[in-house]
């Protein structure tokens, strides 16, 4: 038995990353490829013994998605699980469903970078990196972390930024060490605890 694991897993790929879309809080459903990432996530954790305690996800449905594949190769498809939307994607605000090549014609390339790779600057409407920790990060200390201070087992299968975010934190990198930093799909990130909550190993899952 595992004593004290994180696991973070964001969500296969989706029908809007392979359109090249923004996704934001749009809710697409997993691709083919997005399907099979799960289960291969799945799959890399049962074979090395991995058992959860409790499940964490967002309110879109590509990342409960992925979970419910995952938890399905793991034989717990009777884990109890938390679904809530502190744990969503960023929000793109007035760019969420345009593809980013449109993007880039209508408010300029370096614009568009700005809004993508900044940590503080939001697109209309939107989240940047920085407002997404504001409301990833409360929620893992009120509700994450305790389970794991107890002990517990917790997987969160999430979103590129809000794992992004999680990272940040559990890591301790600066804002500029966490934009160079990209979240694969469909790949598990295992982190074990300290009983302060700092990392005493992290290792990543790759097929």
């Amino acid at each position: 038995m595992m004593d004290n694991v994180l696991v973070l897993v964001r969500h296969g790929q989706s029908e809007w990353n392979l359109k090249n879309l923004f996704t934001g809080w749009r809710d697409p459903d997993l691709t083919e490829k997005g399907v099979a990432e799960a289960k291969r996530a799945g799959e890399m954790l049962r074979d090395q013994g991995f058992h959860f305690d409790i499940a964490f996800t967002s309110a879109l449905h590509r990342a409960q998605r992925t979970l419910d594949l995952i938890l399905t190769e793991l034989g717990q498809t009777d884990l109890e699980i938390i679904r809530d939307q502190a744990l969503n994607e960023r929000d793109y605000g007035d760019l969420s469903g345009l593809n980013k090549d449109d993007a880039r014609k209508r408010w300029g390339e370096e614009q568009v970078l700005i809004w993508r790779r900044s940590y503080d600057i939001a697109p209309p409407g939107g989240e940047s990196l920085k407002d997404t920790a504001q409301r990833v990060l409360p929620y893992y200390k009120s509700r994450i972390w305790p389970r794991l201070q107890a002990g517990q087992n917790v997987i969160v299968a999430a979103h590129g930024n809000s794992i992004r975010a999680l990272i940040m934190y559990l890591e301790e990198l600066s804002a500029l060490q966490i934009l160079e930093r990209e979240v694969a799909t469909g790949q598990p990130i295992v982190y074990r605890l300290t009983q302060i909550g700092q990392v005493a190993d992290k290792r990543e899952l790759v097929a």
